[in-house]
C-alpha cells in the first residue's frame, strides 16, 4: 500500500473537518441570541433563592422580565430595599421604597383545640383535604395542618406543629410563596414594624365559633373598645388591625378574652 493510499483519505477528513467548523463558527456568529448585557449584572445583584416570590420562577426569569421592561425592581421581597437599589441602578431607573414584611398564620387552634368532622386519611397536602368538604376542622377557616406552605418556602420558616402552620418570624423573609400555597388563605402579609396579629379567620357568629374551636374571635368588640388609636376594628364578627394605626402598644391583647390577639412568633418551635 502506498503512502498517498493513507494520507489522502486523513487529509480529506482534515479537510472536511475544517470546512464544517468554520460553517459552525459563521452559524453561531449569525444565529446567535443577543443577550441585554444588563441581565447577568441583575442576576448577580438578585440574592439567587429562586423562591418565586416577585411572581417569577427565579431570580433569572425576573432579570430577564425588568430588562424587557415588564417588572418592576421592587418585586424581591427577600433582598428587600437594597436589592431594588443596585436593580435600579442597572437600569437606570428609580427604586421606590420596599415595605419588608413576615407571614403570619391567622389561626390558633392546634388540631387538639378543634371540632373535627371526620377524620381524614386521603393525600398529605392541604390542597387535596380542603377539595374533601374544606377540610376535616368544622372551622371552614381553620388551618388544614399538612403543611403546603411549608413544603414550598425555600428558607424553612415555617414547622408543623401539633396539626397547625407556626411562622419563625427570624427565618422569613416576607416571598409570600406561603401565602399563594394556603388553599384556606389564611396566610398573610404583616409588615415587620408591627408586632401584633388577629391569629383567627373566622367570621361565623360567636355561637358557632364556639362550637368550632376553643380560639376563635367571637366579635366581642372588647379590643376595638381598648384601642385608644382606631386600629382595630370588628366586621363580621371578625378582629382586624389597620397596620397603619397601629402603635404596638398591645391593650387589644391584653383584653381579648379568647387570647386570639398575639405577637408575631410568640410560640418556640420544637
Amino acid at each position: 500500500m502506498q503512502l498517498m493510499d493513507i494520507l489522502t483519505p486523513i487529509l480529506w477528513f482534515a479537510l472536511l473537518g475544517g470546512v464544517f467548523g468554520l460553517l459552525l463558527a459563521i452559524a453561531a456568529r449569525v444565529f446567535a441570541v443577543k443577550t441585554d448585557p444588563r441581565i447577568p449584572q441583575m442576576e448577580e445583584a438578585l440574592p439567587g433563592a429562586n423562591c418565586g416570590g416577585c411572581g417569577y420562577s427565579g431570580c433569572s426569569a425576573y432579570a430577564e422580565a425588568i430588562a424587557k421592561g415588564e417588572a418592576e425592581v421592587n418585586l424581591c421581597a427577600v433582598g428587600g430595599t437594597p436589592v431594588a437599589q443596585r436593580l435600579a441602578a442597572v437600569m437606570g431607573v428609580e427604586a421606590g421604597e420596599i415595605v419588608p414584611h413576615r407571614a403570619v398564620i391567622l389561626c390558633s387552634a392546634e388540631k387538639s383545640e378543634a371540632t373535627m368532622k371526620y377524620l381524614y386519611e386521603g393525600a398529605r397536602d392541604c390542597v387535596s383535604a380542603t377539595r374533601l368538604g374544606a377540610g376535616e376542622r368544622l372551622c371552614e377557616k381553620g388551618c388544614i395542618g399538612l403543611g403546603s406552605c411549608a413544603a414550598v418556602c425555600a428558607f424553612g420558616a415555617i414547622k408543623m406543629k401539633n396539626g397547625l402552620a407556626w411562622v419563625d418570624p427570624e427565618l422569613c423573609t416576607g416571598c409570600g410563596t406561603c401565602f399563594k400555597a394556603c388553599p384556606k388563605h389564611i396566610i398573610r402579609m404583616v409588615p415587620v414594624k408591627n408586632n401584633y396579629v388577629v391569629s383567627c379567620s373566622s367570621t361565623e357568629n360567636g355561637k358557632l365559633t364556639r362550637l368550632a374551636c376553643t380560639k376563635g374571635c367571637i366579635g366581642c368588640r372588647i379590643c376595638e373598645k381598648k384601642c385608644e388609636v382606631g386600629a382595630i376594628t370588628v366586621t363580621d364578627n371578625l378582629a382586624s388591625i389597620n397596620y397603619d394605626l397601629c402603635t404596638n402598644c398591645g391593650a387589644c391583647a391584653t383584653a381579648c378574652p379568647r387570647h386570639i390577639i398575639v405577637t408575631v412568633g410568640k410560640v418556640e418551635l420544637v
